[in-house]
């Protein structure tokens, strides 16, 4: 059954980018952003977490994200270990959390998005380096973010409108602020 607004999350378990494992008890308390991605060498993907990254300090101590990502762990490490993020980010190379929070995919936005969002892509591949020279996921599928709050209460669902899109940070922050 997928996860709607207003369900409690009560389970979580995969591999972290440093080798261990992520259990949802880890986060227990806090108010945090689900954020599933596309594959670990997706250019918009690495873009977004260099940015999460630029604009922690913005972001209540008592928040956090976990960023999870549809690629083996291997290739995640890969492309992600070198931002040094101060969140969880996780490998789900079956997809199994991908399916149960029914995240999308969707063939023709993700090409409708490298269209329109080229100036943005050719940034993240030539200005700031996230090409993406090993393909190992799934190339459709298309992010999606969840606010959670202290509770484990999804607040807010966020399906993605192209492989680039992803919650604005604004609303995020306001989040994490929430009293």
């Amino acid at each position: 059954m997928p996860y709607k607004q207003g369900d409690k999350i009560t389970y979580l378990n995969l591999a972290n980018i440093d080798g261990s494992q992520f259990e949802l008890k880890q986060v227990e308390g806090k108010r945090y952003m689900l954020s599933f991605f596309r594959f670990a060498a997706c250019p918009f993907c690495q873009l977004r977490i260099h940015q999460l990254i630029s604009s922690w300090q913005e972001l209540d101590d008592d928040f956090t994200v976990i960023a999870i990502f549809d690629s083996p762990l291997k290739n995640l490490q890969k492309y992600s270990q070198k931002h040094n993020a101060p969140f969880y980010i996780l490998a789900d190379e079956e997809g199994k959390y991908y399916h149960e929070f029914t995240v999308k995919h969707s063939l023709f936005k993700t090409l409708k998005s490298m269209f329109f969002k080229l100036p943005t892509l050719l940034y993240a591949m030539f200005f700031k380096g996230y090409f993406p020279s090993t393909l190992q996921g799934n190339m459709t599928t298309l992010p999606a973010d969840f606010l959670v709050d202290e509770k484990g209460i999804i607040q807010t669902i966020y399906y993605a409108k192209g492989s680039a899109d992803h919650l604005r940070f604004e609303k995020v922050k306001a989040f994490s602020h929430f009293e």
